[in-house]
């Protein structure tokens, strides 16, 4: 079939290649404008019970928590007369503001002193912009460019939730700029060191600029239907750029090594669509089920990734298997013109080379050496044991943000951890018969007592270890729900909101009794409440990602240890990559190498899922280029250690240049102002690394001979099947046993190497 299609382009070569240049350039007009539809959020989950008590507070009451937050600051001090007269006219001129929920400030809220600092020279406007956070992050930039700089004496600086996902944003669209920049010239020198010609070179840097237009329209079309984190944009794109040159980079190989055979044009191209252009298809179909796995998470932030991950995985495929066909056709025979290096012989006639020496050095030894590559992985995994998950916040800008800077003035200035405070809505009414101030007193009491509380406010007083130390404060109207039916509770914490205690004092609250419904929100209940998500779902993606990732390669190579062998070695790779995470991001080591960024002695607690997901689909893409060969060789005469050694040689430059391009992509994360971009790029440039060495260059080949022909085992039911149904090359044995094929054109002999035949 795809034979027949690497033909059918090539008659049709002039009318593809005008499609295609229509397609990037309209891609390219309505794409260009992705970054402005982006979210910032998505770290929690929208159907938990601490969203839910999020929505209530949103919907029944004139408030919500403050994601406005302006920073006043007065040499003079807060409390001078015209400090306070300017002070109030600013809270009266941001209230009176389109879009507001309301707000209020140190001035307004009669000098409340958890609103001054220390020093008494800084003091705070609080304020809750309407709409979800996307609106949000519209309307903060007009608020922000009216109230920021110097106004009547004071000095005002602009923070909180909203003003920080707008400058994550735009730090991220101007990384993203950087990287393309490193990415290009040094993508570029490697491609001309793999190919040695500028012809063939340039055709994968060509479907790159076809699939990274198509990227970003994808990403544009999805913002139109559902949330996409803006993460996604450098991911995706990094994702999409270094697959479409990986597939490039191996039908471009396998077509000029037809060529090299003697066959004409159309027939290498179908030759090279047969094997390579299926093996595309394949590897592509895998790394979309990996990414498949993030559909199971309830955080948006993770599922943005798995649909524009999968349709950047499906257009970067398509871009290889439909333009570059065409391309190569346009080219013809002139893919090795404009030399800059002498040409290397081809592979299928030269002697043994690096890649056929090692496998073969490891398959007369391979439980050695293999235990020698576990033991080092696991060593390098090991930090991984010390993990501590936190939640994204301000701390993942560089520290010259403005909204970082207003932050950490508010977390190192302000007596309190007020703005960490848990709100829990008490379902009680406020007046009439049905009022009953005395039941909302006990329990803001009894809420006083739980571990890590420091203070609880009700409309009933303040508690401390279950006693009232302080008379109803005026709460205002925004502390009542609109119908007088539910008043807002707030528990002050002596915790952060992102640790252990954090989370024992969210279960000691929930747990507290009471004699009318409570919901319980806030920044800890949040983290609990995401974290549990994440616990919960975790396994059914693991499990389905594997299932599914069995089920493909069994289709594949007709073998069931081959697959089983895939998923325990390629989640082996990823442990110096889990390793270094917390190395590297938690615990703060090489940032000479990585770049600066603020320690928060935690890491994002969904982005390990992220790189696990999408390193184990990256790790699973060089194996199946891998099994590709290799099955393709023992197809021809069943002996499986000669298949493993001239497969690995005739795919090791190949999957190395590969990697390389891959890591390179990726590494250039490590320019970006975000953290926990930083560590992505750092995490996956490593997976994809040590995959391409450590994996395949010494436990592939010894569980291969290990194994010998027991890795092409199948019961007969299964063998037959797979005969059926199975993904095997037209005119290829497919069931898994030695009976070889004839193969569709002249093979000359492979290299030489002593067979040691598995018993």
């Amino acid at each position: 079939m795809l034979s027949t299609w690497g033909r059918l382009m090539a008659r049709r070569k002039k009318w593809v290649l005008l499609a295609a240049l229509l397609f990037t350039a309209l891609a390219g007009a309505l794409g260009g404008g992705v970054a402005d539809r982006l979210g910032a959020g998505g770290y929690t989950d929208s159907d938990s019970a601490s969203a839910r008590a999020s929505a209530v507070i949103g919907e029944r009451f004139a408030t919500g928590e403050a994601n406005l937050v302006l920073l006043v600051e007065t040499e003079a001090g807060v409390d001078r007369p015209e400090a306070v007269a300017a002070g109030t006219a600013l809270t009266e001129a941001l209230a009176d503001e389109e879009h507001l929920a309301y707000a209020e400030s140190y001035w307004s809220l009669d000098r409340a002193a958890a609103l001054r600092s220390d020093d008494g020279t800084e003091a705070l406007v609080l304020a809750r912009i309407d709409g979800d956070e996307t609106r949000a992050q519209e309307r903060v930039g007009a608020l922000a460019d009216r109230y920021e700089g110097d106004r009547d004496g004071l000095r005002v600086r602009v923070g909180g939730e909203a003003q920080v996902a707008v400058e994550t944003n735009e730090q991220t669209q101007r990384d993203l700029l950087r990287a393309e920049l490193i990415i290009a010239p040094v993508v570029m020198v490697i491609l001309v060191l793999v190919f040695r010609g500028l012809v063939a070179a340039a055709l994968p840097l060509a479907i790159a600029a076809v699939a990274v237009p198509g990227t970003t329209l994808i990403l544009y079309l999805l913002t139109l239907v559902t949330d996409v984190s803006f993460l996604a944009m450098n991911v995706t794109i990094g994702l999409g750029l270094g697959l479409s040159i990986d597939y490039s980079l191996f039908v471009v190989s396998r077509y000029r090594e037809e060529l090299a055979r003697g066959l004409p044009v159309p027939d290498a191209l179908g030759a090279a669509l047969a094997t390579a252009g299926r093996t595309v298809a394949f590897s592509a179909l895998t790394v979309m089920l990996s990414l498949a796995g993030l559909l199971v998470f309830p955080l948006y932030f993770l599922r943005s990734f798995a649909y524009a991950g999968m349709a950047v995985t499906l257009f970067a495929a398509a871009a290889a298997l439909v333009v570059l066909p065409a391309l190569l056709a346009l080219v013809g025979h002139r893919i090795d013109a404009l030399p800059v290096l002498r040409r290397r012989a081809p592979v299928a006639a030269a002697g043994p080379g690096f890649w056929h020496r090692l496998a073969t050095l490891v398959m007369r030894r391979p439980i050695p050496l293999a235990t020698g590559v576990i033991a080092l992985l696991l060593l390098l995994g090991s930090p991984f044991l010390r993990i501590e998950f936190s939640q994204a916040d301000d701390r993942v800008l560089p520290e010259s943000a403005e909204a970082h800077q207003v932050s950490e003035a508010v977390r190192q200035d302000f007596p309190t951890r007020e703005a960490e405070s848990l709100s829990a809505v008490a379902h009680q009414p406020t007046t009439g018969p049905d009022a009953d101030p005395e039941a909302l007193a006990d329990y803001a009491a009894r809420l006083s007592t739980a571990p890590h509380v420091s203070r609880v406010d009700a409309l009933t007083g303040s508690y401390v270890d279950g006693s009232r130390i302080a008379e109803p404060a005026d709460a205002g109207a925004r502390h009542v729900a609109d119908d007088g039916s539910a008043s807002l509770v707030h528990v002050v914490p002596e915790v952060g909101p992102f640790t252990d205690e954090a989370r024992e004092m969210v279960a000691a609250v929930r747990a507290t009794e009471a004699a009318f419904p409570v919901d319980v929100t806030g920044p800890a209940a949040e983290f609990r409440d995401t974290m549990d998500a994440l616990g919960d779902a975790l396994p059914l993606a693991l499990g389905l990602v594997a299932a599914a990732t069995f089920v493909l390669l069994f289709l594949f190579t007709g073998g069931l240890l081959l697959p089983l062998k895939a998923l325990v070695l390629n989640a082996l790779s990823l442990t110096a990559t889990f390793g270094a995470m917390v190395w590297v991001f938690q615990e703060g080591h090489l940032s000479w190498l990585v770049g600066d960024f603020i320690l928060t002695g935690g890491i994002v607690a969904p982005v390990p899922v992220l790189v696990l997901c999408i390193a184990f689909g990256l790790s699973m893409d060089y194996e199946v280029f891998l099994l590709s060969r290799i099955k393709e060789e023992y197809d021809r005469d069943g002996d499986n250690t000669r298949a493993v050694a001239v497969g690995l040689e005739r795919t090791g430059r190949l999957v190395t240049a590969a990697a390389a391009l891959v890591a390179v992509v990726f590494v250039a994360f490590l320019s970006s102002g975000i953290t926990y971009v930083k560590l992505l790029g750092l995490g996956l440039a490593l997976a994809v690394l040590v995959d391409a060495t450590l994996i395949r260059g010494v436990l592939v080949p010894a569980f291969m001979r290990v194994a010998g022909r027991a890795n092409w085992w199948a019961p007969g039911p299964l063998r037959r099947l797979h005969a059926r149904i199975g993904l095997a090359e037209a005119g290829r044995a497919g069931d898994g046993g030695p009976g070889p094929a004839a193969p569709p054109h002249p093979v000359p002999p492979p290299p030489p190497v002593r067979s040691e035949r598995a018993p």
